[in-house]
């Protein structure tokens, strides 16, 4: 074996060359790596009959790497690897496992055969960083499994599978057992039988047709995607390109991917998607945390509450395998949470996502009761109870005094404080806070938030727990709604003054569903349901909100409310919340007005950025881009914008909105007017 630098190795096995790939941890696609690729393809002597591409470590070549985005190029070109494997005198064999996605995808149809273990994946997830692929994927990919199936993994990013990319013909074997060992005995095959040097580039039969024929599959496609696409730039740049492989010559049809690539590579989208791929790495760093500071034990839970928020929050742990106890104060409820966490999990089977063995295997790790001292030998006990500090604080003291040493103590609560519930107990720096979303089994996010006396392990804990059920866990300090909450406040307090000066409800969820919101701040009050927190006995008429309930209007629950719903709960704005509203403004002696669509989407974000720079003023939050991930994954923010904090940065202008709110009267942040 000859190492060609420090990551890319050239042996031989007889007459068959091995290149190597090692370079931890996924053997990205740096400038070393295509400096090594390019420097063995050129060392292979005549003497080769094959060459076997193979990577060591836990993947093959898993895609590019991104930090070298936006910096000046070094090494040799990606397009100069590629063109001495496709152009080698030799067959050349690349052997994937783990993943080939993006550039690693693209290196390996550069290839002329492809073996693959039995649990390689393939993709081309460009699009989920706002981008296509840049390296001849949009032109390679359709050639080897047609136009229809590569339009599908281009604008969804999602990976294919070993045995579908063998029946889709991307890849021509599945090792069974050694790969590397496989690899080298399927060359000697190609070689042995004469077979010829593949080009992916040159055969164009299994596109599936022409441009003219395959039109009505492409509008069709456009059509079915136009709601998840809406907003976004690269899903349609991949279509473009798709479909200039139908209608071009290879090389011209490169010319349209570069073309595409650059102008996506240039735009603030992309820009967007990629700083919200480095900001959910970075939000699992927790600041000022000691090296010693390991996660505890979880081998068991137990949720106190089997409403939608208890039942949600241990079907998390259910789905990876860790036993649940829930906790309720009546059977009927406990019945009534119990069935419905069934119903979804069989609803989940039906749609094939698993068996319903596993349905009965997940149900079989849950146990009920109707006694907290069932709980006293969980590892972690999360309270998901109503947000009432005096309910919330009686049963943290009972459960200090039943649960085991060392438990960890959290609560589900989305805006208390979880300070003052800690001090409800003997022992505060068991105490955390767990914020899920709801639906809590769906939603990504996880508020995490740290009181003044958590301890470091538990923090640690609570987000190394986060991460195993799938969560996104972001550190938040206790204030009151935390970061996500805290920030929503202050859009809707805008939202709701903006209906009485004038706006209609759905002209304010209008434009920020045209912004990217998948709702606007009405229609998620009508979901969530107009009274809740609200009561009958003690309502005085001092709010809308109050008049609306008092007139019967909840929201989605009984088809009314900030709109009106029909069976298929399709929505009309309301006459009677706004007749309500009007006469509330009069009753206030407010004067309402014409208020067009900028006024409208300034007076409902530049508040929330000017909050969120608040946070980072008092330490809430760890860094900005923590809050851009709370928007992103808990509040819908749209994915292209990178977040209220990357926005205010990079689009809308940080200077534009402090000088717009000192204007509307508000106190700015000097986080906002300096930079973050």
């Amino acid at each position: 074996m000859s190492a060609i630098n420090a990551v890319v190795d050239l042996s031989f096995e007889g007459e068959i060359a091995v290149v190597t790939v090692d370079s931890p941890p996924v053997n990205a696609l740096s400038a070393d790596v295509r400096d090594g690729l390019d420097g063995a393809f050129k060392a292979v002597s005549a003497d080769a009959k094959a060459i076997v591409l193979i990577c060591a470590g836990r993947t093959f070549i898993a895609g590019a790497d991104i930090s070298e985005f936006g910096k000046a190029p070094r090494g040799a070109s990606l397009p100069a690897v590629q063109d001495a494997m496709e152009n080698a005198a030799v067959p050349v064999i690349a052997a994937v496992h783990g993943t080939a996605l993006g550039g690693g995808l693209e290196v390996a149809l550069c290839a002329h055969y492809r073996v693959g273990d039995a649990k390689a994946k393939f993709g081309l997830p460009e699009v989920k960083l706002g981008l296509l692929p840049g390296a001849g994927g949009t032109q390679r990919l359709p050639r080897i499994v047609g136009a229809k199936k590569a339009l599908e993994m281009v604008t969804s990013g999602t990976p294919m599978g070993a045995k579908p990319a063998l029946a889709a013909g991307l890849i021509d074997e599945i090792a069974d057992g050694d790969l590397r060992g496989a690899a080298i005995a399927f060359a000697r095959k190609v070689v042995a039988e004469g077979r010829p040097l593949k080009k992916v580039r040159d055969d164009s039969s299994k596109l599936g047709g022409d441009a003219a024929s395959l039109a009505p599959m492409f509008a069709d496609f456009r059509a079915a995607n136009a709601r998840a696409f809406k907003g976004f730039e690269a899903p349609e740049a991949n279509i473009k390109c798709i479909e200039a492989a139908v209608a071009l010559p290879f090389e011209e049809g490169m010319k349209v991917e570069r073309a595409e690539f650059l102008k996506l590579m240039g735009g603030l989208q992309s820009a967007a998607q990629r700083h919200v791929f480095f900001a959910e790495r970075a939000a699992a760093k927790i600041d000022g945390l000691p090296a010693d500071a390991t996660p505890l034990p979880v081998a068991k839970v137990g949720v106190i509450g089997a409403g939608t928020m208890g039942g949600g929050i241990s079907m998390n742990f259910l789905s990876v395998g860790i036993p649940v106890t829930i906790v309720e104060t009546k059977q009927e409820a406990l019945d009534r949470g119990v069935a419905v966490i069934r119903k979804n999990y069989e609803n989940s089977a039906k749609k094939g996502r698993f068996s319903m063995d596993e349905v009965e295997a997940r149900m079989g790790r849950l146990s009920t009761s109707l006694d907290l001292a069932d709980l006293a030998d969980c590892d972690l006990i999360i309270e998901a109870v109503f947000e009432n500090m005096a309910i919330k604080k009686e049963i943290f003291g009972k459960l200090d005094a039943l649960a085991k040493p060392g438990a960890i103590l959290a609560s589900n609560t989305s805006y208390l404080n979880v300070d003052e519930i800690a001090a409800s107990t003997a022992r505060p720096e068991s105490v955390v806070g767990m914020h899920f979303f709801s639906p809590a089994n769906v939603m990504r996010l996880l508020e995490v938030v740290r009181g003044a006396r958590t301890s470091p392990r538990v923090l640690a804990t609570a987000m190394a727990v986060g991460k195993n059920i799938g969560k996104i866990g972001v550190v938040s300090g206790v204030c009151h709604g935390f970061i996500g909450n805290r920030m929503l406040g202050a859009r809707q307090a805008e939202a709701n003054k903006l209906i009485l000066e004038g706006a209609r409800p759905a002209d304010v969820d209008r434009v920020l569903t045209d912004f990217g919101f998948p709702m606007g701040p009405f229609q998620m009050s009508d979901l969530a349901g107009l009274d809740i927190g609200w009561s009958a006995e003690t309502s005085k008429g001092e709010t809308v909100r109050d008049r609306l309930c008092e007139a019967g209007l909840r929201g989605q629950k009984n088809g009314k409310g900030f709109y009106d719903y029909d069976e298929a709960r399709n929505r009309t704005p309301s006459p009677v919340a706004e007749q309500i509203i009007n006469d509330y403004a009069a009753e206030k002696g407010i004067n309402r007005r014409d208020i067009d669509d900028q006024e409208i989407l300034e007076r409902c974000l530049y508040p929330m950025v000017n909050e969120g720079a608040k946070i980072l003023d008092e330490g809430m939050a760890q860094r900005a881009s923590d809050i851009d991930i709370v928007w992103i994954n808990g509040y819908g923010w749209p994915v292209y914008r990178g977040g209220p904090m990357f926005w205010a940065e990079h689009d809308a202008g940080r200077e534009n909105i402090a000088a717009a709110l000192e204007r509307m009267g508000f106190e700015v942040s000097q986080r906002l007017k300096t930079g973050w």
